[in-house]
């Protein structure tokens, strides 16, 4: 018999408060009951959860191995619960959707907020994710589109151009690259860079252009969002890329900084929409596909 999930979550919280009293005031239960419940889960698991004294509650080593696996237990149950208000009463349909970081910067929450107006019976769910782990997903249909930037192994997959982007070379404005006339990367690699991941796609595609160079990118600072490699480098850590798509302004956080477009062929960049193939009887995917594609 599976332990019950309200008494697990009375017991995580129980833990994290020190207090049994306090978990069963915020679980609007009474001190009794909640006593009975922990009881029980340690009758159930044959061992002592909490110690117990004048100053409230410890977890024991058993306690502890639990309250791990308690947590994602109730993670696991809140994104089933999550998931399942997907296909309530009055839903047509739900695609599941992943896309690049450098994707969510461009166009496509306008484009999406637009084919939602249009359907609104629909449910799109949409997770920010490189282009590697999208494809994987996608792949292993998880998912149901992936919006990738050109460069990920995309075997087997049915592939449509959405639109292009540019990185640029952002710096500070008093930076000595900013005096420099048609700025190549050749140039920018005499200096350290604000980075992102090493998994990103972005950076193994600045690394395979300066080992064509013969040069070495010196990474100074790893972060996790273009909005960080902002931070960074307007901290005078090193110079940074970040994408603009085609037809976008460029627009950075701080007036202090400047993007400068990369104008070598390589820097401009193909983002792509990815489905499986033979999905022809999916409708919510066609009728997406005809909004994003047919623009």
């Amino acid at each position: 018999m599976l332990p019950d999930v309200d008494s697990l979550a009375l017991f995580v919280k129980a833990a994290e408060l020190g207090s049994l009293t306090k978990a069963a005031d915020e679980s609007s239960m009474s001190l009794a009951a909640a006593s009975r419940r922990i009881a029980l889960l340690e009758h159930r698991f044959k061992a002592s959860l909490f110690n117990r004294s004048s100053r409230g509650i410890e977890l024991t080593s058993a306690g502890s191995a639990l309250v791990k696996h308690a947590k994602d237990l109730l993670v696991d149950i809140n994104k089933m619960q999550s998931e399942m208000t997907d296909y309530e009463a009055g839903s047509k349909g739900v695609l599941r959707v992943m896309a690049s970081t450098s994707v969510m910067t461009h166009r496509f929450p306008y484009d999406l907020a637009n084919f939602l107006k249009k359907y609104p019976d629909y449910r799109v769910v949409v997770q920010e994710r490189w282009s590697d782990e999208a494809v994987k997903s996608l792949l292993s249909a998880e998912i149901d589109v992936a919006f990738i930037i050109n460069g990920s192994v995309t075997n087997g997959l049915e592939l449509h151009d959405y639109e292009t982007d540019r990185l640029c070379a952002v710096f500070p404005k008093g930076h000595p690259l900013n005096k420099v006339k048609n700025l190549t990367y050749s140039s920018i690699l005499d200096y350290e860079i604000v980075g992102l991941e090493s998994s990103a796609n972005l950076m193994r595609l600045l690394a395979m252009e300066a080992s064509k160079l013969d040069k070495v990118m010196r990474t100074r600072i790893e972060v996790r969002s273009f909005e960080a490699i902002q931070k960074a480098v307007s901290a005078g850590l090193g110079v940074g890329f970040l994408p603009f798509a085609t037809e976008q302004a460029i627009n950075l956080q701080d007036n202090n900084l400047i993007a400068v477009p990369i104008e070598e062929e390589w820097a401009k960049r193909r983002i792509l929409l990815c489905v499986r193939k033979d999905q022809s009887n999916n409708l919510i995917l066609q009728k997406f596909l005809e909004a994003f594609i047919n623009k």
